[in-house]
């Protein structure tokens, strides 16, 4: 590292940089309206899925997880209360993968593939969710704002 160069620097983000958060905060949460609109849409069937995976509660859960996804993508996409939401949809992320895509209890084959796929897309997806949780929203955001406003 140059003398010239503090480690603030590097934490600086550009408008190139603060684009790129917003336009991957928008891609990153298309997944999860969609399927939680579909969830809404068939609470019954959601509900099944879940209880044949032996969860509690499910048509609780389906509403949760529907809610989840929702609630949680949109707050993603304004940039509100970011990191602590980003860190949500991980541990949310992480935990249907574990439970939906457990491609270890399967037989070899092409279901095993696909459940491992999901399970892979699953980690990938928590990456991002954690890159964003480190990193905030930027400032094409309500947290931004909400920074300005308070004279931080």
């Amino acid at each position: 590292m140059s003398a010239n160069v503090s480690p603030a620097d590097y934490t600086t983000t550009s408008p190139l940089g603060d684009s790129c958060l917003l336009i991957g905060r928008i891609a990153l949460i298309v997944l999860f309206v969609m399927s939680g609109i579909a969830k809404f849409t068939d609470i019954g069937g959601t509900a099944a899925y879940i209880s044949s995976k032996g969860l509690p509660a499910p048509t609780a859960l389906a509403v949760l997880s529907g809610l989840t996804e929702v609630v949680g993508s949109l707050l993603i996409v304004i940039g509100w209360q970011t990191r602590i939401v980003a860190l949500g949809l991980l541990v949310y992320t992480l935990i249907a993968a574990y439970f939906f895509h457990d491609f270890w209890h399967l037989p070899q084959g092409a279901e095993r593939l696909d459940a491992m796929i999901h399970a892979f897309k699953n980690l990938s997806i928590a990456g991002a969710f954690l890159m964003l949780a480190g990193s905030g929203a930027g400032r094409y955001s309500v947290d931004a704002r909400a920074l300005c406003t308070n004279g931080r």
